[in-house]
């Protein structure tokens, strides 16, 4: 199996932390995981709040490559409609040259309607931003050539460079959660990646969906989904789900918070009706509800519990990635360091025996 880090940059859960506090505990964390076999790095692409803060994943991977040479950098995603296409596309082109072929593009459309308003954009477009400029990205990463003729993005053909110096066959991913979300995944030729927010046979549909629909378009097998997880493991099984309860609770509602799910907003935005019902759950379900079902798809506990979920995870859902978050909701640095070594020691390892059929990296 392959597993990465998620790095989240919030402060949200924590009291009287600085931005750079919270920036020089994350970066220590990766060089902990980089040096401890995790196979990639991953980060969200936030802005201007709490909730999580790192406005430039593209630049983050940047840094991290020389400072952490030979691990996988991974983006979780870069959210498509508030960029142009050509310039994430460069982006991806330079870090790819400078990592040497070590960059996991994934790529989203966005959530939360407060980061739409300070673009001066409008979540009612982004399902066609995103549909528009995704393909658009992709195909300059394999051809060296930018073009389109779409109503949100026309771009007279140009050359990328530097040019694109490795094939990024394998190594695009696509954030996933809604109907729309699922098909277009499968319509890019990307891992689907999905975050652990909800009971996992509650997200089988979805993910055979993406599958059937993925031999649909490309004639093959889907390549092993990626699933965003939070972690918090311990040697002691009680005092760890007493920290999850704690810690995850915060995380689910920093989420509430961030994403309005509270309100009724998401049913009158074209392209969320899966986040409608989401939102639907959470009113009625309230912070408790959630937080509950939250713990049923997160792993947590010791090791041995730590495995066992997995375990049971991968026999509703098939083979997956990885890609585990340690500090979120208020975790105190010394719990998210030492939850991150005892899973490198004890959980890693064994994971890493979990073959899938495609978790060799074109990169290798």
């Amino acid at each position: 199996m392959d597993v990465g880090m998620m790095m989240v940059f919030a402060s949200y859960g924590w009291d009287n932390v600085g931005d750079d506090q919270v920036w020089d505990e994350e970066i220590r964390l990766a060089r902990l995981a980089a040096d401890s076999g995790f196979d990639a790095l991953w980060s969200a692409e936030h802005h201007f709040f709490d909730y999580s803060f790192c406005p430039d994943n593209l630049q983050l991977m940047t840094y991290l490559a020389a400072l952490c040479p030979g691990v996988g950098l991974g983006t979780a995603a870069v959210i498509v409609p508030w960029h142009d296409p050509l310039r994430v596309a460069e982006q991806a082109a330079v870090l790819d040259l400078l990592c040497k072929g070590r960059l996991r593009l994934g790529l989203g459309r966005g959530l939360a309607r407060r980061e739409f308003a300070a673009f001066r954009g409008t979540m009612d477009e982004s399902r066609e931003r995103f549909d528009e400029a995704a393909p658009m990205i992709v195909e300059a990463l394999r051809s060296g050539f930018m073009e389109g003729n779409g109503k949100h993005y026309p771009q007279p053909r140009i050359e990328l460079r530097p040019r694109p110096q490795h094939d990024f066959a394998g190594r695009i991913y696509a954030v996933a959660s809604s109907e729309d979300s699922v098909e277009a995944a499968a319509r890019l030729g990307a891992h689907m990646v999905m975050f652990s927010d909800r009971p996992w046979p509650m997200r089988l549909p979805a993910i055979e969906r993406n599958r059937q629909l993925f031999r649909q378009f490309h004639g093959c097998a889907a390549p092993a989904m990626m699933i965003t997880d939070f972690c918090v493991c311990g040697p002691n099984l009680e005092e760890t789900a007493e920290h999850a309860r704690q810690y995850m609770g915060k995380f689910v509602e920093s989420n509430f918070h961030h994403y309005e799910f509270l309100g009724e907003h998401f049913a009158t935005v074209k392209g969320y009706d899966a986040y409608a019902q989401k939102a639907a759950i959470a009113r009625q379900g309230g912070l408790e509800g959630a937080t509950a079902g939250f713990m049923q798809a997160a792993i947590w506990g010791t090791p041995d519990r730590i495995l066992r979920e997995l375990e049971a995870r991968r026999a509703v859902i098939g083979d997956f990635e990885l890609n585990t978050a340690f500090r979120f909701g208020g975790v105190p640095f010394e719990i998210a360091e030492r939850g991150l070594t005892l899973f490198a020691k004890e959980v890693l390892p064994i994971l890493k025996t979990w073959r899938t059929p495609d978790s060799a990296r074109a990169a290798e």
